[in-house]
């Protein structure tokens, strides 16, 4: 913004912990100003000081140190006329709704809080229904909305009172790609007409994109700020994608270059960041029997810059080797034939025809309530098939998104009880520990881990007792870039280097891309299978464009089976 001009949001030095003896920092001494009409992120992972620092401009929390104001006013000294004109959405798929309550309750509840007059609450009521599209369930209760849904109607009653400052916690995390992109254009359509000004929260880089300008924050630090573009232009060396066969050599080839600072997989491609002249990697590789297709100079991400800011990969995971899992003779991994599950008179998977090759990295992509999690509980045999076959090719192991752990366990303690249930000797486990970089949190509790360390036990967990077909259900939700590219490190050595069939769930856009293939779900079908490059070229084809990205892929695909389905 401006730096002359008049700031609507405004935090200087600001501070703030917890703990009643030991202090922990959450926030440490954090500024930046927003000026009237901007969209500002906080870009970060779970424990960056996201949330404290709108909590303390929501007036929910006092600053420790520091100051922060809106509007002009100091948030202790005037905290409830703060209130009075700030919207607040707490993290939470709608975590300030009431479950009980209708949607249209829920609204006419945040409409007696705000004590907003009759013509102005029906006008507000009006354009907010029709914006998000929820005017036709009105009398559905809000836990039985899809998690969608939920973050509009928590938007609605956020909105109801038109406030001039939006405050939103990560209000699109565990949300489907259609929701989100809905949930973006209501944003920029009150930015458009209201000049309201929304600080937002969020661990999806590819959301900055979307805003103004941004701040990376890491450990309670800003670490940068500025437009996207100014963060993008801070990135040191260079980046390019190589696509190559065998890809498993070629990757271990790349890392073992001095000139190759960081390697990453996608799919097809091989993403490095390196120093020096592309043409001499691209020689070596050729001299080491390994076939290179394509070779190209790509520009920097955010997320190449925020590695960079807080330092490359740690080394934990980068050659963790997994054993290798007797290779099938079956001709797939997993096989689903005219599978259909019914509850009562609907269908919650609908005649699914699918294989999935053993070694598989092998993405379930879809909306909330597509079906994902039903057909997942029948592969894991939690569920039986209404109808149809399905086989599932040896022992799975299962990595939940909610519960894999036991948190007053610490990380030992977790491991040695999945290892006495798979009836695994001590001396395997302890091997892998010490192979996954476990060792240093060995007696911690797992409640007290960093998020991407918690995710490398879960891990561990699900494949003590190598199976050879692993399920992960949205594995790295929450986690920040240097741990999400361990973890998806792991996952290619689970797949490329044991032989395991890995099919993940995911609603991040830039995760599906290190799939080998996508599957798409749409109201209890499947919509689109292929690899990420062979569904997006589609897609652009029949848009008549270059190929989208893989967000707006996967809307084309949805937008398309609706369209069919009316």
């Amino acid at each position: 913004m401006d730096p002359d001009a008049a700031a609507v949001l405004e935090v200087r030095d600001l501070v703030r912990t917890y703990g009643r003896f030991a202090r922990i920092p959450a926030v440490r001494g954090v500024s930046f100003r927003i000026g009237r009409g901007e969209i500002f992120g906080l870009i970060g992972p779970d424990g960056a000081g996201k949330t404290s620092i709108i909590q303390v401009l929501a007036a929910v929390l006092g600053p420790h140190g520091g100051s922060a104001s809106v509007a002009g006013l100091d948030v202790v000294a005037h905290a409830e006329r703060v209130k009075a004109i700030v919207g607040y959405m707490p993290q939470g798929l709608g975590s300030n709704l009431y479950d009980s309550l209708t949607i249209h309750e829920n609204i006419e509840f945040f409409r007696d809080l705000r004590r907003l007059p009759a013509d102005v609450y029906r006008e507000n009521r009006a354009a907010l229904l029709h914006a998000t599209g929820l005017a036709p369930f009105l009398d559905r209760r809000a836990g039985q909305l899809s998690g969608g849904m939920r973050q509009k109607l928590a938007l609605i009653c956020t909105l109801i009172h038109l406030p001039d400052v939006l405050l939103l916690d990560e209000p699109t995390t565990g949300v489907d790609p259609i929701s989100r992109q809905e949930f973006w254009q209501i944003i920029r359509r009150v930015v458009a007409q209201r000049k309201t000004t929304v600080l937002l929260s969020t661990s999806y880089m590819d959301e900055a994109e979307r805003c103004h300008r941004i701040a990376l924050m890491h450990e309670g630090r800003l670490i940068a700020d500025g437009t996207p573009e100014d963060i993008r232009s801070r990135a040191t060396g260079r980046f390019a994608r190589v696509e190559a066969t065998p890809q498993p050599r070629a990757f271990a080839l790349l890392r073992r270059r001095p000139d190759v600072r960081a390697t990453q997989v996608f799919g097809d491609e091989i993403h490095i960041e390196f120093d020096g002249e592309l043409r001499d990697i691209e020689r070596a590789l050729v001299a080491d029997n390994v076939d290179v297709h394509d070779v190209a100079i790509q520009p920097p991400g955010l997320e190449d810059v925020f590695l960079q800011l807080i330092g490359s990969p740690a080394a934990a995971g980068e050659e963790v080797r997994f054993d290798r899992v007797p290779p099938s003779t079956a001709a797939a991994a997993i096989e689903c034939t005219q599978v259909t599950r019914r509850f009562g008179a609907f269908a919650a998977v609908d005649r699914v025809d699918l294989a999935i090759r053993q070694g598989e990295i092998f993405g379930l992509l879809g909306p909330n309530g597509a079906g994902k999690t039903t057909l997942i509980k029948m592969l894991c045999g939690l569920l039986e098939p209404s109808d149809g076959t399905l086989r599932v090719d040896g022992a799975i192991g299962y990595m939940s998104q909610r519960f894999s752990l036991y948190q007053d366990l610490t990380v030992r303690q977790n491991v040695r009880l999945y290892a006495d249930l798979y009836d695994v000797e001590r001396s395997r486990y302890l091997a892998l520990m010490t192979r996954l970089g476990l060792d240093p949190f060995a007696r911690r509790q797992t409640r007290d881990l960093p998020t991407g360390v918690r995710q490398r036990v879960s891990l561990l967990c699900a494949v003590l007792h190598r199976p050879p077909i692993v399920f992960l259900d949205e594995p790295t939700s929450g986690v920040d870039p240097r741990a999400r590219r361990v973890f998806w490190d792991l996952i290619y050595a689970l797949s490329r280097d044991a032989g395991v069939t890995v099919v993940v769930s995911t609603h991040y856009m830039d995760e599906a891309v290190h799939c080998d293939r996508l599957a798409l779900m749409h109201q209890s079908r499947l919509v689109a299978v292929g690899s990420p490059r062979a569904l997006a070229q589609r897609a652009g084809e029949e848009a008549g464009q270059p190929p989208p990205s893989m967000e707006d892929t996967f809307v084309h695909f949805i937008r398309l089976a609706e369209a069919a389905h009316a």
